[in-house]
C-alpha cells in the first residue's frame, strides 16, 4: 500500500484532535485577555465629584440635591460618584458659583437667581411673571426655545468656566409670610423684606426695603427683629426652617417667583473630562430627577400645606388681585430698565416673550378648569 492511500490509526487521529483543542483553548484564553473579557478585566476607579448645594441640611431642596446625586451614582453602577454637601460644608451659599467656576467644587445644587448680582439676565429664568408661563414651559423654552444658548453665552461673558444645567419646575411661590394679612400693597412701604434676583426690585417698587439673605439665615433675622416679612419657596421648606415659628400669616400667590426651576452645575474642565457614557448618564439622570422632583413636591408640599394649617396655627390668605396686578406693572417698569442697561437681558427678554406668545397661549386655550373640578367634588353644598 502506497503512503498516499494509508489512512491513520485510531491513536493517531485522538492524538491530533486533542492537539487542536489544546491549540484552540489556549487561543481563547489568549484572546480573552487580550480583549479584557467582564470576568477577568480589573475594574476602573470610580470618579469622584464633590458637589455643595446653597441649602440647608433639612430642607427638602437639599434633598432634592441628593436625589439627582443618587441617580448619577447608580446608573452608573457605581463608576461615577457624586458626593453632595449642605450649604456653608465648603463656601457660603452665595459663593456657590465662584467655587464651581475656581474648581474648589466640583459642581453644585442652587438656584440662578442666586448670581443676579453678576448680571442681571440670569434671574429672569426664576424671578418675574415669565410672560404667562409656568415653570415646566420656562423649562420648555431653555431646552428647545433657545434658552440655554443664550444663559451658556451669559456664562461666558462672566468668564464662569461652568456646565450649567437647568431642571426642577416649582410651583408658585407666596407672596410672603407677615404677621398680619397684607390686604394692599400700600402696606408693603417700608416693610424690612427677605427675596432673592429680579423680586428685590419688585417687592422695591412696592415700597419694601429688601435684604437678599440666603434660606438658612431668613428665620434667624426675622426672630431677631431684623426683617418684618419674608418669602422663601414653598410649604415644606418654610416649615422645615421654621417660618411658622415667627409668622402666622402666609400670604399665597404671586408673580414675583412663579415659574423658578433648580440649576445643577459642573466646573467646566472637571466636565469635560468625564466620558461619553458619563455625560449621557447625567443628562438622563437630571430629566429623571426634574420629574420625579415635581411628583415629589405635590406630596409633601400638600401634606405641610395642611400640616401648617391645622396643626401649626398657620392663617393662609390669598393675594388681593390689587396686589398681583402692582407686581405686573412694576414688572414693566423693570423690563425697561434692565433692557436699557443690559443688552443680555434685552434677548433673554425677546426669546422669552416670543414662546410664550404662542406656548402659554396654547395651555390657556387647551387646559380644563381643574378648579371647576375641585369645587364640585369638595366644597360644602348649600342647603
Amino acid at each position: 500500500m502506497s503512503k498516499k492511500d494509508s489512512k491513520p490509526s485510531p491513536q493517531s487521529e485522538s492524538k491530533l484532535s486533542r492537539r487542536k483543542f489544546l491549540g484552540a483553548a489556549a487561543a481563547t484564553a489568549t484572546g480573552a485577555a487580550t480583549f479584557g473579557f467582564p470576568s477577568i478585566a480589573k475594574a476602573a476607579a470610580p470618579v469622584s465629584l464633590r458637589f455643595q448645594s446653597t441649602w440647608p441640611a433639612k430642607d427638602i431642596f437639599h434633598e432634592y440635591a441628593v436625589d439627582f446625586a443618587s441617580k448619577v451614582n447608580a446608573m452608573s453602577g457605581k463608576e461615577l460618584r457624586i458626593e453632595v454637601l449642605p450649604a456653608g460644608a465648603v463656601v457660603k451659599a452665595f459663593d456657590l458659583l465662584d467655587a464651581v467656576n475656581k474648581g474648589t467644587l466640583d459642581g453644585g445644587h442652587g438656584v440662578i437667581a442666586y448670581w443676579y448680582g453678576k448680571n442681571s439676565a440670569v434671574a429672569l429664568w426664576g424671578s418675574g411673571p415669565a410672560f404667562g408661563m409656568d415653570a415646566n414651559m420656562v423649562l420648555a423654552w431653555h431646552y428647545y426655545g433657545g434658552g440655554k444658548e443664550l444663559l451658556d453665552e451669559i456664562y461666558k461673558g462672566m468668564n464662569m468656566d461652568v456646565v450649567s444645567m437647568l431642571y426642577g419646575p416649582m410651583p408658585t411661590q407666596p407672596f410672603g409670610w407677615f404677621k398680619k394679612p397684607v390686604t394692599s400693597a400700600d402696606q408693603m412701604k417700608g416693610v424690612k423684606f427677605r427675596t432673592v434676583g429680579l423680586a428685590v426690585d419688585m417687592y422695591k417698587d412696592l415700597g419694601a426695603a429688601v435684604n437678599p439673605l440666603p434660606g438658612g439665615e431668613i428665620v434667624p433675622a426675622m426672630d431677631r427683629g431684623l426683617l418684618d416679612a419674608a418669602e422663601f419657596n414653598n410649604a415644606s421648606s418654610d416649615n422645615l426652617l421654621g417660618f411658622p415659628d415667627v409668622a402666622k400669616v402666609c400670604m399665597l400667590q404671586s408673580f414675583h417667583q412663579c415659574s423658578e426651576q433648580f440649576e445643577i452645575l459642573f466646573n467646566k474642565k472637571k466636565y469635560d473630562g468625564l466620558n461619553a457614557e458619563h455625560k449621557a448618564i447625567i443628562k438622563h439622570a437630571i430629566e429623571a430627577a426634574s420629574a420625579d422632583m415635581s411628583w415629589k413636591a405635590i406630596d409633601r408640599y400638600s401634606k405641610d400645606y395642611i400640616d401648617m394649617s391645622t396643626k401649626k396655627g398657620v392663617k393662609f390668605y390669598k393675594t388681593p388681585d390689587a396686589i398681583l396686578r402692582k407686581q405686573l406693572e412694576a414688572w414693566d417698569k423693570i423690563m425697561a430698565a434692565k433692557s436699557a442697561e443690559n443688552p443680555a437681558f434685552k434677548r433673554v427678554l425677546e426669546s422669552m416673550r416670543a414662546f410664550a406668545g404662542r406656548a402659554a397661549r396654547w395651555q390657556n386655550d387647551t387646559n380644563v378648569d381643574y378648579k371647576m373640578a375641585y369645587n364640585h367634588f369638595f366644597a360644602k353644598k348649600k342647603g
